[in-house]
Formats: C-alpha cells, sequence, structure tokens
C-alpha cells in the first residue's frame, strides 16, 4: 500500500500510538503521520504509507484548521486541562471575574496575523539538545524561544460561562495550547485549552477521515480510504518523460527537455505554496506508464533535478 491514509484520531492516544497500531493492522513499518496531534487531540491525522512516506515533507506544509475549547480561570504547567493548575497570580489573574465576549473577541485580536509565540514547556522543542517536555516533567525552568507564527482566522463561536469555544486557521508550527495560556495572560484571568479537534490539515479534512476502531476492526476498510499516490499532490504541474528520461530520473540524474515527452497540464503552477514550497518550483515526473516515478526541483537553468525518487 502507497499513499495516504486519513485516521480520525480518538483521544488519549499519541500520534506515535495511532502509526503503531495501524502499522500492526497492515503489517508494515513503513507508516508515519503528517503533524503531530496531542493526546487530549481529536481529528485530523494524516498517515503517509509506504512509498508515499518520502512525499512527506512535501504533504506537510499547508493551513491547519481546529474547533477548540478554552477554559477561562484556570492556568496550568502543560497550559491544557491535563496539567497542573498553576498558582503563579500572573498566569491565574487576580481579580477572580471573567471576562464578556466584547472583551474576549478584542483581546483575540492581537492573535491573528504573524506575530512571535512561545512554544509551551510541554512541547518536543529542544533547548540545548533535550526536549522540552523532558525537561518540565523533571520540573526544571524551560524557557522556548519564541518563533513566529501565522493564524489567519481567529473566531469567537460562543462564550457560555467560563468555556469559549472558538474555529482557528493558522499555519504549521502553531500551538493553540499557547494561544489559550496566552490570551487568558491577555484577559487577566488565566486560561488553558479544554478541548481540541482538527477538522483540517492541508488538503485533508474530517470528510476524508476514518475513525481508528474502523480500520482496525477490518483492514480493507484501509485500501478503500487510501489516497494512493497519483492523487497526491494534484497542485503540482507534471510531466511525462522518454523512456531515456526514466532510465536518468530513477538514478537522481538531471533532466534535460528532451528527456520530457509531454506537459500533463500546468494550470495549478504557481496556484499554491505547495508549488513554490521553500521558493522552489516543483515537478511531479511519470513514466509512459503513467506511475508517478518522482518529483524533481526546477533548477535556474530550466532543468529538472529528481529530489524524490519512488522507485
Amino acid at each position: 500500500m502507497d499513499g495516504v491514509l486519513v485516521i480520525d484520531k480518538p483521544p488519549s492516544l499519541t500520534s506515535h500510538d495511532v502509526v503503531a497500531r495501524i502499522r500492526r493492522v497492515l503489517g508494515t513499518r513503513r507508516i508515519g503521520h503528517i503533524g503531530t496531534l496531542d493526546p487530549m487531540a481529536t481529528g485530523v491525522l494524516p498517515l503517509v504509507v509506504g512509498r508515499a512516506t518520502r512525499l512527506a515533507p512535501l504533504l506537510s506544509p499547508g493551513a491547519k484548521v481546529y474547533d477548540t475549547v478554552i477554559l477561562l480561570g484556570v492556568a496550568t504547567d502543560t497550559y491544557d486541562t491535563t496539567g497542573i493548575p498553576s498558582s503563579h497570580d500572573e498566569d491565574q489573574g487576580t481579580s477572580g471575574h471573567l471576562p464578556n465576549i466584547e472583551a474576549i473577541e478584542a483581546a483575540s485580536r492581537a492573535f491573528t496575523g504573524t506575530f512571535l509565540q512561545q512554544p509551551p514547556p510541554f512541547s518536543a522543542k529542544k533547548v540545548n539538545g533535550v526536549r522540552s517536555y523532558r525537561l518540565a516533567r523533571r520540573r526544571q525552568s524551560v524557557v522556548n524561544r519564541a518563533v513566529a507564527v501565522t493564524v489567519h482566522a481567529f473566531e469567537i463561536r460562543s462564550v457560555e460561562g467560563n468555556r469559549v469555544q472558538c474555529r482557528i486557521t493558522c499555519e504549521p508550527g502553531f500551538y493553540v495550547r499557547a494561544l489559550a495560556h496566552d490570551l487568558g495572560r491577555s484577559l487577566g484571568c488565566g486560561a488553558c485549552l479544554e478541548a481540541l479537534r482538527r477538522e483540517r490539515s492541508g488538503v485533508f479534512g474530517l470528510d476524508d477521515a476514518t475513525p481508528l476502531d474502523v480500520v482496525e476492526g477490518d483492514a480493507s476498510n484501509a485500501g478503500r480510504r487510501l489516497f494512493p499516490m497519483d492523487q497526491l499532490l494534484p497542485e503540482l504541474p507534471s510531466v511525462l518523460l522518454t523512456e531515456q528520461g526514466e532510465r536518468r530520473a530513477v538514478h537522481g540524474n538531471d533532466l534535460s527537455p528532451a528527456d520530457v515527452t509531454a506537459d500533463t497540464g500546468d494550470r495549478h503552477a504557481g496556484r499554491s505554496g505547495l508549488a513554490t514550497h521553500g521558493g522552489v518550483r516543483w515537478v511531479k515526473l511519470y513514466g509512459r506508464d503513467g506511475a508517478l516515478l518522482a518529483v524533481a526541483k526546477v533548477n535556474p537553468h530550466g532543468f529538472l533535478h529528481p529530489k524524490i525518487v519512488l522507485v
């Protein structure tokens, strides 16, 4: 099996737990996940299977959409309800009063666009070569370096008591737990994350996802729900190769226009960040039998350099 299987992750499992269980179901170790979800979180977790694991760097970019519940009046060391409540006044707030929806909406405006965010102490970020969460578990002081993050939309959907339901659209690398914590500080009452459900990760949404227990109950469901290789990265332009071009591509050699028999359509080129991911133009290379052989970079001289070879 080669492609992407999107799992609707249940709560209380790590992303690696899900990978391990699907490995047992499918009988292969060539499985990884795209975009980590915390154990408490649910929703869209794309898994790359077989040869598709090589495409993970190109499949990882793309906006994430989360349905979130933030609990006001409580701050914790993990920035969510699984942690230990904080006793620091600066985190908890001293007024004991909860803000109204107008104040919450006003505060939320500071968390849209591109800004610096300090990752939570309980995160996979490294501090002097050690995972931040390992230091935090030892009760050692952890100060992660703030990094630039991007939030496209932060919509307050409802406020009921001390619970704020919101919908967040952001780029990879953003911590929703940190947002909850920072919003609580901004409002002066403290806050933490109570619930998190990922509705979309890049091009994959909840409609594409299959519950974990459905796959574990019948492995054939994985095959029926798998996105095959030729359906991945539809926004990238693609070309067909000559016989000589195929040989050169599978050995990672640069390709000239003479190695290409046809352009299968460039209508999507430039529309997606993936098409120019990292400032580099990418092109899919197909063999004469229609199989995806590689993904190539376009170098400054117009030659195609196969960067990810799939055969």
